[in-house]
This record gives C-alpha cells, structure tokens and sequence, in this order.
C-alpha cells in the first residue's frame, strides 16, 4: 500500500525499521479481506519473522486500519510476543455511517501502551466516540488527531500539506512516543 511504503520511508528517517506484509487476500487482488482467524494468523507469522530478523530489537506492531484493528484483536487476545507497543494509523472503530465503539471493545484487553493516530474527517472513527475510548484506556492510550486529516489522512488542498508532508508528521510523532516509552 502506497501509504504504508511513505510511512515505512518517513519512519526510516527517524531511525525506525519498518517489516511490512500483505494479508493473503490483498496478494490474491481480493478487496473481501480473509476471515479474522486468518489475519490473526497473519499478524502472529510476521511478527515472528520480525522477531527472527530483529533479534533484541524492541518490537512495535500495529497498522493501517484494518491491519491495526486486527494487531489489537490478536494481542487482545494473547500477547504478542516481543511486541511492546501498538501504533494504528487510522483505526476503523466503526463501518460509515454506522457510528458504535463496539469495535473497541477488546482494547481494554490489550495490555501494551498504544498509540492512535487519527484525522479528523475520518468517517470511520468519530472523535466523539473514541476520545472516551482513549480515555477509559487510561495511560496505556495516546491519540493524536491530525486536524482535518480523513482515514487515509488526505488533508484537503486549504491545509497547504502534502499527504507526504502529512505522513512525515506522523512519524515524528511516532518516534517522539516511542521516546517517551523508554
């Protein structure tokens, strides 16, 4: 995903490997994604691998939407192993149009800080909704809100940023949380 290739570039510039996968359905060209058991799955044999290569490197997961929805789902339920932090860029906690923090409702079981980074035209997670759920997550959450930003984080042409000035902002912010974690 063109985004996730910016972001892996922005947050290398920071100091911050990036190892990026695709779910089985995105390398078969299917827009349905798999079944959650299958993107669990998925997530638990690339966070092995970036274990293996990484050796003691501290591990963050996380991802863009649904790839971060599901991290959390995963480490939800077991922890992921190494994993110290999450960080979602854009986390889908409802479908358009269908406003409800259902989708949220596993995070209480996440036991690792996590990092939301969220536009404030993302029609998949209403502020008002997940302000609360951040709250009630206590220090274990930090959201940061990209003004005007929609769930890709596209600003519109009145904010004078470019989407690759607008990912690079999020990776700072990235590393400044990851500074702060130490």
């Amino acid at each position: 995903h063109s985004f996730m290739e910016t972001a892996a570039i922005k947050l290398a510039d920071h100091g911050i490997a990036t190892f990026r996968f695709n779910f089985p359905y995105m390398e078969k060209g299917k827009k349905a994604p798999d079944p959650q058991l299958i993107l669990k799955k998925t997530i638990r044999s690339a966070i092995d691998k970036a274990s293996e290569i990484c050796n003691d490197l501290p591990l963050i997961s996380g991802g863009k939407s649904l790839g971060g929805r599901m991290t959390s789902i995963a480490a939800s339920e077991n922890s992921l192993p190494g994993v110290r932090s999450l960080v979602f860029f854009g986390f889908p906690l409802h479908a358009p149009g269908k406003e409800s923090v259902e989708r949220a409702d596993h995070l209480k079981n996440v036991h690792v800080p996590m990092l939301f980074l969220q536009g404030t035209r993302d029609r998949l997670a209403n502020l008002d909704l997940l302000k609360p759920v951040c709250q009630k997550l206590g220090n274990k959450a930090t959201l940061y809100i990209m003004e005007g930003g929609d769930h890709s984080f596209h600003l519109p042409k009145s904010a004078g940023k470019s989407d690759e000035e607008v990912i690079s902002e999020l990776a700072m912010v990235v590393s400044k949380w990851m500074v702060k974690l130490k």
